[in-house]
């Protein structure tokens, strides 16, 4: 991840959280320090763990953190990733934000992970798209990378993708490309979305980079990919849940995207437990 937009993403998210200041610190004085150490509950892919180290180094200088595992490791229940040491109240006003961070991260690289290993193909990639948190498209985005996934694009400014509203609007996929290619430069992508076999027939002709059949039976799909030459690629979208993705690894398609990568996950349980001088700990 870009190291200067996390941060600046991770100063909003924590003076969302604290506001003025977390009144529950005054508890504490800074000569209270203490260990924590932050554990998975359940079995899965770990992203995002940096972000303790930087969140912590922007919310209070004298936090130590200690990554013990490091991005796309698979870790068991129980077992510990990060060690923590420093004033109680620092490493109590950032842990509820960056918990919550690296909870959505690690469960997002945990079921890419499972995606591509259902699927099982040398040739066909797993992709994200735009259906991610808004503000944690960075975070959600690099979780898909980490779990072995790829990223569709990034969003409206770096892609052409044509779909059925923009081809209505146009008039037709041969207008819409045509348009598109004489108004932008060499360097933009133009993926065009087609539904029934003629629309996949004009697309072929129009030549766009990526043709992407929506809504199709394996059995269509491994037919549709025969007609289409291999100087354009193939992408599958709309239908496809890990329950079925087994069914689509013989389609021969480029490219399968999943919007349920981060639009449906739930969150992986992971905790932190602070150690204090006097034997006593609290658990969140």
């Amino acid at each position: 991840m870009n190291r200067l937009k996390v941060e600046e993403a991770l100063k909003a998210f924590l003076l969302e959280d604290i506001g003025d200041r977390d009144v529950s610190s005054v508890l504490f004085d800074e000569s209270h320090t203490a260990e924590a150490c932050i554990r998975l509950k359940e079995d899965g892919v770990v992203s995002g763990i940096n972000c303790f180290k930087w969140g912590y180094a922007l919310l209070d200088p004298a936090v130590q953190v200690e990554l013990l595992t490091q991005d796309g490791n698979f870790v068991k229940a129980g077992e510990a990733i990060v060690r923590i040491t420093g004033p109680v109240a620092s490493l109590l006003s950032g842990e509820r934000v960056l918990l919550n961070l690296v909870q959505r991260m690690s469960a997002i690289a945990t079921l890419t992970a499972n995606c591509v290993h259902t699927l099982g193909s040398s040739h066909t990639r797993i992709v994200d798209t735009r259906k991610t948190t808004p503000g944690l498209r960075l975070f959600e985005k690099y979780a898909v990378r980490v779990g072995g996934g790829f990223n569709h694009r990034n969003g409206l400014y770096d892609a052409v993708m044509l779909k059925d509203n923009h081809i209505a609007a146009a008039g037709s996929i041969t207008k819409a490309v045509q348009k598109v290619r004489s108004s932008l430069g060499h360097m933009v992508m133009v993926e065009v979305e087609v539904e029934t076999e003629e629309q996949l027939k004009e697309a072929i002709e129009a030549q766009p980079n990526v043709i992407m059949f929506d809504n199709q039976t394996p059995e269509t799909m491994k037919r549709w990919v025969e007609l289409v030459p291999d100087s354009i690629l193939t992408e599958a979208s709309g239908g496809i849940t890990l329950a079925n993705l087994e069914s689509y690894r013989h389609t021969g398609v480029d490219i399968i995207s999943l919007g349920a990568l981060t639009h449906s996950v739930s969150n992986l349980d992971i905790s932190m437990n602070l150690s204090i001088s006097q034997k006593e700990a609290i658990h969140s």
